[in-house]
């Protein structure tokens, strides 16, 4: 079978106002495309005016302030629907948008969206590593993020939570998982149903695990790629 990582690809990072994707507001969003051989084709980058106060926890993170986004950013409804308008038209065209740990960048974007009445996005087919590696290493130790899982699989992340860089090591680490397990070198709409289960039994299991050890009400969300 073709796999995926053959054909032209994208990547998709946002950094936000906060942890809650259902809260957040987009402060800046990259797309990354590549062609057949991994060479970057293109990069399309966007700074919000979130129309809020930027969190000083969140401007740590991204490095992005308050007053900087005030000057210098676009308005947030024209960002969301920018930002929505290329990567539909990557789906209609079966380009697969890599994001890391995606049911978080998807849900901001779709609520955001929502908040200022655009229309919504069918996100599909999307790749994402966080999913793909706790599917493949399940049994794996240690800290699933993206700078740990970069520098396991030896990919350069620097300006790490900056979404443009985010994205592009995102794109890489994909490529290097695909690399590594043949279970992911599938048509990339196979791919896409297969992480929808993989997202909802991992889901499953946390929330098992934390109800035994930790919290009897935990609840761990397992939609994918976007939470209702």
């Amino acid at each position: 079978m073709t796999s995926w990582s053959m054909f032209p690809r994208a990547a998709f990072d946002l950094e936000t106002t906060g942890k809650d994707p259902r809260e957040a507001r987009i402060v800046t969003a990259s797309i990354v495309l590549v062609d057949e051989s991994g060479n970057v084709a293109e990069t399309q980058e966007w700074l919000a005016n979130p129309g809020m106060e930027i969190p000083e926890e969140a401007a740590a993170i991204h490095g992005i302030s308050t007053a900087h986004a005030r000057e210098h950013g676009q308005p947030a409804d024209q960002v969301a629907a920018e930002v929505g308008a290329v990567l539909e038209t990557l789906f209609k065209n079966n380009i697969p948008v890599i994001a890391f740990n995606a049911s978080y960048d998807f849900t901001v974007l779709a609520n955001e969206a929502r908040r200022h009445g655009l229309g919504q996005i069918v996100a599909a087919p999307v790749i994402d590593p966080f999913i793909c590696n706790k599917h493949v290493d399940r049994f794996r130790k240690g800290s699933r993020t993206l700078v740990a899982l970069c520098e396991e699989y030896g990919i350069s992340l620097k300006d790490a939570h900056t979404s443009a860089a985010d994205a592009e090591a995102t794109l890489r680490l994909a490529d290097a998982l695909a690399a590594k397990y043949s279970s992911l070198r599938l048509d990339v709409m196979e791919l896409h149903a297969a992480q929808v289960g993989w997202a909802l039994e991992q889901a499953a299991d946390f929330q098992k695990y934390l109800r035994r050890a930790k919290d009897p009400a935990a609840i761990i969300e397992g939609d994918w790629p976007v939470l209702p």
